[in-house]
C-alpha cells in the first residue's frame, strides 16, 4: 500500500494495484484510510512546526527510492 501511495511503483505495478483496489473492498477501505491519515498528518504539520531533532530522526528512517 505504501509504495502505491508514495507513487513509486512502475506503470505495470500501479496498474496491477489499481485493478486490485477496484475488486477488493478491504484494500480499498485501507487505501482510503491511509490516504486520509496522510492528509491529516500533512495538515497537522502545517499547524505546529516540527522540532529539528524530530525532522532529522524521521529523515533517517526514510527508505531510499529505488
Amino acid at each position: 500500500m505504501q509504495p502505491y501511495l508514495d507513487r513509486v511503483l512502475t506503470d505495470a505495478e500501479r496498474s496491477e494495484a489499481e485493478s486490485h483496489l477496484d475488486e477488493c473492498a478491504y484494500c480499498r477501505r485501507r487505501y482510503h484510510f491511509e490516504e486520509k491519515l496522510r492528509q491529516f498528518v500533512r495538515q497537522a504539520g502545517q499547524l505546529e512546526p516540527m522540532p529539528v531533532e524530530l525532522k532529522a530522526k524521521l529523515a533517517g528512517l526514510r527508505t531510499p527510492l529505488q
